[in-house]
Parts: structure tokens; sequence; C-alpha cells
């Protein structure tokens, strides 16, 4: 049965707030979304707002309210989303969803003293009474020496269009529409024989952040999604596989009938897997499963980590951790990038920063509370939520691609896994240890011999990163991507 919802906040001056008062909350992931003008690169101030952003003038009011009742500085997060999303199975529509909501979130500081409220109520006489309930709190908890806004000479007034927002709002019908021409396309390959749908969506959100300090400044960004699920075989012996695309801008998909003839292909040479004996053999990381590797650096780099002494990496700072050759960037200035951000949740200018170059560790990922606990400047890579502090992340984190062909990188190799499938998580962020279930093809003499599956993948990341050679098919899925790798002596075991 179709599904359709649509969500709307009805303001209420009695309807109640979200509140929070922890000195040092951990992160609410949010990555905002841009609103920029196509065409150009072009140069946007402070003053510039979003479409489905507030005025100013609101934001700014609440800080003031909040100064009123006592606070020595204050901003505010305005956040507005909007989304459609489809789905289909064997030809029969199973979903259809739409929502829309906005969320205002105010930060107020008594000296060392932080809190923080947010509401969807935005009537005047509402946010009056949360600037003063947030005022309250924040005198009510510990100190937390590493709170505050970012000094004046840090912050951005100017950023570049990163043509973050495609001002096409798809229908439900044209969505629709595309699941079922890539869940056809999949069908339609030989040896699938059941699926489990196909999928799309668009959705669009507004940011906006102010600031006692002066900071203003909006942006908007959209982004389109479409994946398809299909099995393949009979009984026990079927195998599920799928393919996924996603983009800021529509005409960045990849179309629906590549979609599901992937997801189609991928399923089919699945089947009829084979146990793995154990092993230590070198190991393949499809460019499908191979970003992880580059998102368990991101934790280890992550400034709160670092200066909580809960990273492998902690000490590795200057220190060659990687095969020499390899680089990995963060760079929130990409254009159309799916992490790309024009400043940070802080109001810091942003910048493509290489993290690891030639193989060196050269920056952890800071915020400015972070910055401040190790005495160092801050990167620029805050971002938060309405509800909870800035904490640092990534943007669009990758690692470039290398100088061999995939069929160059298994090439040599007698024996050996190429993965196309994690399963589960374990890895300690202390130690590095590392150990994941995989299921993928077994390697002999150079060439993929047959499917595996149900086996354990182990090492230490420490070794993982020393031991790492990159293919060059580096292609921009996500957020944080990577091409496929090669690992050399890890262990894996079957069962």
């Amino acid at each position: 049965m179709a599904k359709a919802k649509k969500t709307a906040p009805k303001p209420s001056p009695k309807k109640p707030v979200k509140t929070s008062a922890k000195p040092a909350a951990r992160k609410v992931a949010k990555k905002a979304a841009p609103k920029t003008a196509a065409g150009k690169p072009a140069r946007i101030t402070h003053a510039a707002r979003p479409a489905g952003a507030p005025d100013a003038n609101l934001l700014n009011d609440l800080i003031k309210w909040a100064k009123e009742k006592g606070a020595d500085a204050a901003d505010a997060l305005y956040v507005n989303g909007e989304s459609i999303s489809v789905a289909q199975r064997l030809g029969k529509r199973e979903k259809l969803e739409s929502s829309e909501g906005r969320d205002l979130g105010l930060r107020v500081f008594v000296g060392k003293r932080q809190a923080f409220v947010s509401s969807t109520d935005f009537a005047p006489a509402s946010l009056r009474e949360l600037a003063s309930r947030a005022v309250d709190m924040a005198r009510a908890v510990p100190e937390d020496p590493t709170c505050g806004l970012a000094p004046e000479e840090l912050l951005t007034h100017a950023w570049p269009d990163l043509d973050l927002d495609d001002r096409t709002r798809p229908t439900a019908k044209k969505l629709l529409a595309m699941a079922g021409e890539a869940e056809d396309a999949a069908r339609a390959v030989k040896g699938v024989t059941n699926s489990e749908g196909a999928e799309a969506g668009w959705g669009r959100t507004s940011v906006m952040l102010a600031a006692s300090n002066g900071f203003t400044g909006g942006y908007r960004r959209s982004g389109f999604s479409l994946s398809c699920s299909v099995l393949g075989g009979e009984g026990t012996g079927m195998e599920r596989d799928y393919e996924w695309t996603s983009a800021v801008h529509l005409e960045d998909l990849m179309s629906p009938v590549k979609v599901g003839r992937n997801a189609g292909k991928f399923v089919v040479r699945r089947l009829n897997p084979r146990k793995a004996q154990s092993a230590r053999v070198p190991v393949i990381y499809d460019r499908r499963v191979s970003g992880g590797l580059v998102g368990h650096l991101a934790g280890a780099i992550n400034g709160r980590a670092v200066a909580r002494g809960t990273s492998f990496l902690k000490d590795k700072m200057g220190e060659r951790v990687f095969a020499e050759g390899i680089r990995i960037l963060d760079n929130p200035l990409r254009k159309r990038g799916l992490g790309s951000r024009p400043f940070d949740a802080e109001g810091l200018a942003t910048s493509r920063r290489a993290v690891i170059d030639d193989g060196v560790l050269t920056t952890w990922l800071l915020d400015l509370a972070a910055a401040r606990q190790l005495n160092l400047k801050p990167t620029g890579h805050a971002s938060r939520g309405v509800s909870g502090p800035p904490s640092p992340t990534t943007s669009n984190f990758y690692l470039e691609k290398g100088k061999l062909s995939v069929a160059e990188l298994i090439g040599d190799i007698k024996s050996g896994l190429y993965i196309t499938d994690m399963i589960g998580f374990g890895v300690n962020g202390v130690t590095g240890d590392y150990s994941r279930g995989a299921s993928g093809f077994w390697i002999e003499n150079g060439k993929l011999a047959w499917p595996v599956s149900g086996i354990t993948v182990a090492g230490n990341l420490k070794d993982m990163f020393l031991n790492m050679t990159a293919a060059n098919d580096l292609e921009f899925k996500s957020s944080t991507n990577a091409p496929t790798l090669r690992i050399e002596g890890l262990t894996v075991a079957g069962s």
C-alpha cells in the first residue's frame, strides 16, 4: 500500500522544547546543506540568506534576548529540511513519503559554562522563554575550560559558490519512475530470481548560523539518491547484492538502468560461494568497501580522540603512518561534493588539506574545543546539530588514486582475497586491532577464481596502513571515498 506522510511544525507557545546542559556532550552528526547559485564561482558574504532560512534578524534577536538574560555570548543555528522518498518492489509501489521540518538551536555561554536548547516553535514569546531557560541552565552546569565562540579574527565573512543546490524539485512520480527503471533493469539480468526493491529519494536542507561574535552565514544543499537490491539463486543457495548512487545534482546520478544492471550483475557473480581456507594472504578491498579503511583513519585523527588519548595514532604526528606515495585529503570546497561546506559550524573558513602526504600524518581534525585542549590552531572541521556542541568531522575525505589498474593490482597474487562486502564492525580505535566479516572472491594466479563467503579478515590498522597500495579507479560516491586498495599480509579465517 502506498504511504503518504507530510509533517509541518505548528508553533504553539506551550510546545515543549529540547534541552541539554552537558558541558561536553557528544556530537549530533548533521552535515549542513548549502544554497548557492549555479554557474561560475561567485563570492557571497555573510549577509546572503539561502531560500528556506529565516531572516537573520530572528537569530540575532534570539541571541540578544539571551544576552539580556545574562549570557556573555551565544550562537543560534537554524536547520530547515524537506524530503521525498519512494520505493517499489516487484513492480508495485511500496512507499511514498514526504516530510518537512525545521529546528532552531541556541547555545549560550555564562563564563566558562555552556548550555543548549532547541525548539520547533518560532513564536517570539516562546523564543524569549527559550533564551531565559538556556541561561538558567548554563548557570547550573560545571565549567568547561575549552568552551567558547571563535575570536573575531578567525571568522570568515566570504566564501566561494560550491554549486551545492540543484534547484530541481522532482515529483514523486519522477522518483517512482527512476526506481521502477532500476528494478526492471536488475530483474532482467539472467540469474536474478527475486527483488528486495528499489528506492529513490530527494532532499534539501537550508542552514543558517549567527553568533554574538559577529558571524552570520547560511547555505543550502540538495541531494538525490537511487538504490536497488536483488537476489539470485534458489532456496538456501540464494545470495543478495545491490548497487546505489547519490549526488548533489540530479544530472550527476548514475543512470537507473546502470544501477539496476550492476545490482543484477553483482548478485549473479556471487552465486555458489565456497569457504576459504585460513591463511595469511594479500587482500584486495573493492572500491565499494575501501572507503571504510579511510573512515577508520578519520576517527583516529579526530582531535577529541587524540586529546582523550583514545586514538591508536595519538603519538604519530609528523611520522609515516601509511605506505610511501599514499595521499589522503579532506576537501570541503569540492564543487558539488557530498560533504562540501563553505564554512564550518563555528564560522571558520574551510580549506583543502592533505592529512596524509606521502604517507606522513600532517594534521589532526580540530574544532575550537579540541584545538584548545591540544594547544593548537583549529582546522575548520567543526560540525554540529541544533541540540549539541560542535565536534570535528571530515567533509569530502578521500584517498587519491594510485598508478596501477585493478588488474595490475591483482596480477601478481598467487593466492589471495578480493572483498566486495563487509559485515559487522570489529575495530578497536585505541589499539588499531581490526577484525571484520567479509565476502567476495578468491584470487588464484592473478584472477578472480570463485566467490567466497562466511570469512573473517583480521589485522591491525597500523600495519595495514603501512602495507597499502592504491589502484587508479577512485570514484566519488559518498563523502568518504577510496580507490580499490591492496593490503599485504592479512589473516583470513574461513568458517
